[in-house]
C-alpha cells in the first residue's frame, strides 16, 4: 500500500515538474512529460505502473482519456465552425479515410508489418489527439482559423480513430473464426453501436442542461455529478461495444458544450485542473510502463516509417481532402505538417497488441514499440517545430502579450494610445457604442459588446490579449471583471483602478478585486480627476546609465509608475503590493502632471537658447 502511495505521489511529482519546466523554459510539455516517464521507468527503474497497478491500470488510462475527451468536448461550440467548418468537416470524413489507407499501406511496405496489423495500425494513426495538440497550441501563437481546425480535428478524430481500430479487429477477428467473413457482417453492426453510444452521450448531456439549472443539483456537487456521469456513460457504452464509449463522451462534452448551460461556467476551472492532472499522469504511466524488450523491434524500416508518416501521409491526407476548399494555401500547407500523436494512439495499441497476438498475428507485439515512437517522432517534430512554421507560412497569431482594456474612457483611451504607440497589441471592449467614439476617432481596435456576454469569447479572440484592465466608472462591475478573467489569464495578469474607501462605503475583499493599479491605489474618481487637470502618460527608457532612479529624479515626485514594458513586450505593472524589478531595456509607462511636460519643454528650450535663460536687462 505504502509503496503503491509513493508511485502515485511520483507520478504527479514528474508530471507537473514537467509542466513546470515546460512553462518556465517554453519547451513542449509533452516532451518532457515522455522523457521523465520513461527515465524514471525503464532507464533508471524507479517504479514499474503495471507491477504497481496490475489489472487496474487499463481501466484508470481509459477512464482518463474519456475525462479527457469529454473536458475537450466542452470546449467546441459550433459556433467556432463559421470559418473553419467545411475543413473539420473534411479532414473528419475524407482525411479520415485517406489517412487510414495511407498509413496501412506505408506500414505494410515500409514498416514491412503484415496486412491486418498494418489495417489496424493505420485507422489508430488517423487520431491526433487533445492530450497533445491543445498544449501545443496553448504553448505557440497560431491564428484562430488553423488553431479552431486543428483543435475541432483532434477531439472528433480521437473516437473515430478507436473505432476504426475495433473495426479493423473485428473483421479479422471474424476471418480467423469464420474464413470467407465479408465486412457487411462487421461494419454495420459497429456503426450502429457507435450511434446508440452517441444518443446515450446525448441523452446524458440533455440531463444535466435540465437538472443544473433547475437547483436539481447544488453547487457543491455539481462537479462529482458530472464527472460521474461521464464515467458511468463511458463505461456502459463501452460494455455495448469497445471503445464506443469514447464516442459517447466526445457527443455529451460537444452536446453539453452548445446547450448554453450557464451553470457550468463555475466548473470550468476545475475541469481545466483536472484535464492538466489526467494528461500528466497518464502520459507519466505510458512512458514508465514501456520495456526495453517493447523496444526491440525497432530497426530502421520502422524509422523510414516515420519520415513517411511526417513528411508523406500527414501532408497527403490534408492536401487530399482540402482540394477544393476556401483554405488559404499556407493554412493547408500548416495544418499537413502538424499532427502530434498522443495518449489515444499509445493506448489502443497497446491493447490491441495483446488482442492480435492472441489471433495469431506476431507482428501485433510490434505495435506498442511502434506506437511510442510515432508519438515521439511527432511531438519533437511538431512541437519544436509548430512556431517556426507558423512564422515561416505567415499564420503565426501575435507574438508579443496584448492588453485587453475593458470600458471606454478617457484615461483608458490615453493608455491604449501609448500602448499601441509601443507596438503591444491592444483591445477596448465597452457595451457602449457613444463611449467608444474616442476609440475610434484615434485609430485604436475596439470591440463593442459586452466583456462578460458569453458569446464575446467566440465573437472576439482573446488569445492574444495576456493581462487585463478593467477601468469602467463602476468599481464594483470591475471587480466583477476581473474576477470572471481570473481563471482565463491568470489572478496575477487582472488589473483594475484602486478602490476609494468612503465612510459611507464598505470596500470590496481582496479576493473578489484585481490588483490595485498604481502603487498608490488611484481610484476612479481620482483618474478622472487627474484627467480633467490635464495628466497624461509618458514613457522612459532605461539604459545602464540611465536607471529607474534616475527616471524618478526626472519624472518627479507627483509622477506615478504604471507598468514596466520589457523588450519582449512582457507588462510587469507597479500596484499597492507588488514593485517590479527594472533592468535596462525596459520602458517606464509613468502617469504624470501636464505641468511637467510645460517644465521640460522650457528646459530643452532654454538649452537650445543660452539668451533665453538669462534675466532681461532692467
Amino acid at each position: 500500500m505504502e509503496s503503491s502511495a509513493l508511485v502515485i505521489a511520483a507520478i504527479g511529482a514528474l508530471g507537473i515538474g514537467a509542466q513546470w519546466i515546460a512553462w518556465r523554459t517554453g519547451w513542449p510539455a509533452i516532451v518532457l512529460m515522455l522523457a521523465a516517464g520513461f527515465l524514471a521507468g525503464p532507464v533508471l527503474g524507479l517504479f514499474d505502473p503495471e507491477a504497481t497497478f496490475g489489472s487496474l491500470l487499463e481501466p484508470m488510462i481509459g477512464i482518463g482519456v474519456a475525462l479527457i475527451l469529454f473536458e475537450g468536448g466542452l470546449s467546441l461550440d459550433f459556433r467556432e465552425l463559421r470559418h473553419s467548418g467545411s475543413a473539420v468537416w473534411r479532414l473528419a470524413t475524407i482525411g479520415v479515410i485517406v489517412g487510414w489507407a495511407l498509413g496501412a499501406i506505408s506500414g505494410y511496405y515500409v514498416a514491412g508489418i503484415v496486412w491486418p496489423v498494418a489495417i489496424l495500425f493505420g485507422g489508430i494513426l488517423v487520431v491526433t489527439g487533445p492530450t497533445v495538440v491543445l498544449p501545443l497550441l496553448r504553448q505557440s501563437s497560431v491564428q484562430t482559423r488553423p488553431a479552431s481546425i486543428l483543435k475541432w480535428e483532434a477531439i472528433v478524430n480521437d473516437p473515430t480513430g478507436a473505432l476504426a481500430a475495433v473495426i479493423a479487429y473485428e473483421y479479422f477477428r471474424k476471418v480467423a473464426e469464420a474464413p470467407g467473413a465479408s465486412l457487411f457482417e462487421v461494419v454495420p453492426p459497429l456503426i450502429f453501436a457507435a450511434l446508440i453510444s452517441g444518443v446515450i452521450g446525448y441523452a446524458a448531456a440533455w440531463l444535466i442542461a435540465f437538472l443544473f439549472p433547475r437547483g436539481a443539483v447544488p453547487e457543491y456537487l455539481k462537479v462529482p455529478v458530472l464527472f460521474s456521469m461521464v464515467i458511468a456513460v463511458f463505461v456502459l457504452c463501452n460494455m455495448i461495444e469497445h471503445e464506443a464509449g469514447l464516442v459517447a463522451v466526445t457527443v455529451m462534452g460537444v452536446a453539453l458544450a452548445n446547450m448554453d448551460v450557464s451553470s457550468l461556467r463555475s466548473i470550468h476551472p476545475f475541469k481545466e485542473n483536472i484535464a492538466v492532472l489526467l494528461v500528466s499522469g497518464i502520459f507519466i504511466l505510458l512512458s514508465a510502463s514501456l520495456s526495453w524488450d517493447d523496444l526491440q523491434y525497432l530497426n530502421w524500416r520502422f524509422g523510414a516509417f516515420l519520415v513517411v508518416l511526417l513528411f508523406f501521409v500527414r501532408p497527403a491526407t490534408v492536401l487530399i481532402s482540402l482540394l477544393g476548399s476556401n483554405i488559404p494555401w499556407n493554412e493547408r500547407l500548416f495544418l499537413a505538417w502538424i499532427a502530434p500523436r498522443g495518449i489515444v494512439l499509445v493506448a489502443i495499441s497497446g491493447l490491441f497488441a495483446l488482442r492480435l497476438s492472441e489471433l495469431g498475428y506476431g507482428d501485433g507485439n510490434v505495435l506498442i514499440g511502434l506506437s511510442f515512437a510515432v508519438v515521439v517522432a511527432t511531438i519533437v517534430a511538431h512541437g519544436f517545430t509548430i512556431n517556426l512554421a507558423a512564422r515561416l507560412l505567415k499564420v503565426r497569431g501575435t507574438a508579443r502579450p496584448g492588453l485587453l482594456i475593458a470600458g471606454s474612457t478617457s484615461w483608458t483611451i490615453a493608455l491604449a494610445k501609448q500602448m499601441h504607440a509601443l507596438g503591444t497589441p491592444v483591445m477596448i471592449v465597452d457595451s457602449s457604442w457613444q463611449r467608444l467614439a474616442a476609440a475610434r476617432r484615434e485609430g485604436l481596435p475596439y470591440y463593442h459588446g459586452e466583456i462578460l456576454n458569453e458569446a464575446t469569447e467566440h465573437n472576439l479572440d482573446l488569445n492574444p490579449y495576456e493581462v487585463l484592465v478593467a477601468a469602467t466608472e463602476n468599481e464594483a462591475y470591475n471587480a466583477l471583471v476581473c474576477n470572471e478573467f481570473a481563471y482565463e489569464i491568470g489572478r496575477d495578469s487582472v488589473y483594475q483602478l484602486g478602490e476609494a474607501a468612503d465612510d459611507d462605503r464598505r470596500a470590496l475583499p481582496e479576493s473578489l478585486r484585481g490588483r490595485a493599479l498604481f502603487a498608490s491605489g488611484f481610484g476612479v474618481a481620482e483618474v478622472e480627476q487627474r484627467q480633467q487637470e490635464g495628466w497624461t502618460f509618458r514613457r522612459t527608457k532605461l539604459t545602464e546609465e540611465f536607471t529607474i532612479d534616475d527616471a524618478r529624479e526626472k519624472l518627479g515626485d507627483k509622477a506615478q509608475m504604471l507598468l514596466l514594458l520589457r523588450e519582449n513586450g512582457v507588462m510587469r505593472f507597479f500596484t499597492h503590493a507588488a514593485k517590479p524589478e527594472p533592468r535596462a531595456g525596459d520602458i517606464v509607462i509613468t502617469y504624470s502632471p501636464q505641468q511637467l511636460k510645460r517644465a521640460e519643454a522650457e528646459s530643452a528650450k532654454r538649452a537650445n537658447d543660452p539668451a533665453a535663460g538669462k534675466a532681461k536687462p532692467a
